[in-house]
């Protein structure tokens, strides 16, 4: 199957020649149909599987069939929802990119900037708003945005919101749209959680899975590594040097354990910046940047600031530790292996990590095995006390959560 078999415009069909896009991942040839035809979608696919055009490239073909509006002002037919800032600025990046040959415009909202200036490029008129949902509803609250033109409602990474708390945004911006939408839903996890929220958002949806819920990209090699935790620094800062790594990103729970460990490894002489909720908008820009562009080694972020990462020849992921939450291990190394591209996921493994890593295997449906690396064996005389959100009770709690989601989609 080609693009151009997908009824997708030559203005749309030019940039993705441009961009030698020549074929649609599985995810863009399932869902570009069905978006086109107006369809609600609920849809699960790996990070990095070509999600975003999946629905930003049918919903610009709908902007381009629609009638010539000669309103003086434009109003916003799209808006596409995301959890983070990070995020917010990619989706908007690549709308902007595949809508070049057009008069479509599109315009990114999120917190930490001026809203003012938000304010006066949205009075000007936009036909795609990106958004997170707190700044989002700044602007509905002081009148600067009204939501009752929107057609075509996107939840993109739809998991992460809920994971971090978005329900009652959620609720709050769905009381401003109109009834008669289209809605799409993208997640790359589901949940008991998601299956619920999927029912009050969306009419007969079409449902795509193009892998199996919450399996982890094939073309990644997962690698643990058990190791003492107050060795895990040296061991990653080993094998940055070692293997002569450019782009490292290493994943902690904690923005203060990212500082920690960022910290003890620019002393160990490998250039490295924390990336968190902490840091202002203009430093974690700078920090990206800088990062891309291999000025430093290794990224130290936290899961909600690495979320919407996009970095397409990021070769290195680490677990510096394992997450509490199982499902974002998969979102973690979801970040390499990339387009196509082969990636390493490298988790550190000590004692107290043995529960979350159970979780961890239970999601995959496999087995990771642990291995020890040369001269950082762990010492086998110690005992690690499992923290008290991996205790047996915490991991039963969990477990139990698991069960009654598997039972609800059945």
């Amino acid at each position: 199957m080609s693009f151009s078999s997908l009824a997708l415009s030559d203005k749309l069909l030019s940039v993705l020649t441009e961009k030698g896009y020549q074929q649609p991942t599985a995810i863009q040839a399932e869902a570009i149909p069905a978006i086109l035809a107006g369809q609600d979608l609920m849809a699960s696919a790996q990070t990095g599987t070509g999600k975003t055009a999946a629905f930003t490239l049918p919903l610009l073909q709908l902007l381009l069939d629609k009638p010539v509006n000669n309103a003086p002002t434009k109003r916003a037919s799209v808006l596409v929802l995301t959890p983070t800032r990070e995020l917010a600025v990619q989706v908007n990046s690549n709308v902007s990119q595949y809508a070049v040959n057009t008069d479509i415009s599109s315009l990114v909202i999120y917190g930490g900037v001026s809203i003012d200036a938000q304010a006066t490029k949205l009075a000007a008129g936009v036909d795609v708003i990106v958004a997170t949902p707190g700044r989002l509803l700044d602007h509905v609250r002081r009148g600067s945005l009204n939501l009752s033109s929107i057609e075509h409602l996107v939840f993109d990474e739809a998991d992460r919101m809920l994971d971090m708390g978005f329900m009652d945004e959620i609720s709050a911006i769905l009381k401003q749209l109109p009834a008669k939408r289209q809605t799409l839903l993208f997640s790359a996890t589901f949940s008991s959680a998601i299956y619920d929220l999927s029912k009050k958002l969306l009419q007969k949806p079409v449902r795509i899975e193009v892998d199996k819920a919450n399996s982890a990209a094939h073309n990644v090699e997962q690698i643990v590594y058990a190791v003492d935790s107050d060795r895990k620094t040296a061991l990653i800062s080993h094998l940055i040097s070692k293997n002569d790594w450019h782009q490292v990103l290493i994943f902690s729970r904690k923005k203060q354990t990212a500082d920690q460990i960022c910290q003890k490894m620019t002393a160990a002489g490998i250039e490295t910046k924390a990336f968190h909720g902490d840091l202002g908008q203009g430093a974690r820009e700078q920090v990206l940047n800088d990062f891309k562009q291999g000025k430093i080694k290794a990224l130290v972020a936290t899961d909600v600031a690495a979320r919407g990462l996009d970095i397409v020849e990021l070769k290195v992921v680490v677990n510096y530790e394992i997450p509490f939450v199982a499902e974002d291990y998969v979102h973690r190394i979801g970040r390499t292996g990339r387009a196509g591209n082969t990636g390493k996921a490298i988790t550190l493994y000590s004692e107290d990590d043995a529960l979350l890593l159970e979780e961890v295997e239970t999601v995959l449906d496999k087995r990771l095995p642990q291995q020890w690396l040369p001269g950082f064996e762990p010492d086998l005389t110690k005992m690690e006390q499992p923290s008290r959100k991996n205790s047996k009770a915490a991991q039963r709690q969990r477990a139990k959560k698991r069960a009654l989601g598997g039972k609800k989609r059945r």
